[in-house]
């Protein structure tokens, strides 16, 4: 299925990355690795993410990158509209049985601090898989990431339980899109 996704405002783009955005990518990402780090968590101070996830993540059509009207990249995210291995075992239960899309290694840049930028994203996020006729959303987050925990509730995720990655566990939500 090819998966379309092009969102625009008038200071704010939302579109497929490409082999060009990976330097822009990767220091994103390694900005919220340093903010994790410095918040005392051990999310994403395993390795994960790497370069190679990021290569990845474009050679699969999953990576986006988010820019401002003179092109500098805000924020990236990786939209997956495939099943996620790792929630079908959930310990919980998810809302639906709906055909979903996944968000992973959702970062924003730390040095161009846009007031609701990661609203903005989940809000332009919630458009795309949409307009690939989903009706769900899953993501999940470390236990201990205040800033997604509070968008998740601010944005109508609700709380399934707990699914595992790399042996850990992490909090699962679900939007059921309207």
């Amino acid at each position: 299925m090819e998966i379309s996704g092009r969102i625009e405002d008038t200071t704010r783009i939302v579109r497929k990355a490409s082999d060009t955005d990976v330097l822009s990518i990767w220091n994103i990402l390694q900005q919220g690795i340093e903010k994790r780090r410095n918040e005392g968590s051990d999310q994403w101070q395993d390795g994960y993410p790497n370069r190679e996830i990021v290569a990845g993540d474009i050679a699969n059509g999953w990576a986006y990158i988010v820019e401002n009207d003179k092109g500098e990249a805000l924020g990236y995210f990786a939209l997956i509209f495939e099943k996620e291995p790792a929630y079908e075992d959930i310990e919980g239960k998810w809302l639906s049985d709906f055909p979903y899309a996944v968000i992973h290694r959702m970062a924003t840049d730390q040095k161009k601090k846009v007031k609701g930028l990661a609203t903005w994203i989940l809000l332009a996020i919630e458009k795309i898989v949409r307009t690939n006729g989903r009706k769900s959303i899953k993501v999940d987050t470390n236990f201990d990431n205040g800033a997604m925990l509070y968008l998740f509730e601010k944005l109508g995720y609700h709380y399934c339980g707990e699914v595992y990655f790399r042996g850990k566990a992490r909090r699962a939500f679900e939007k059921i899109l309207q």
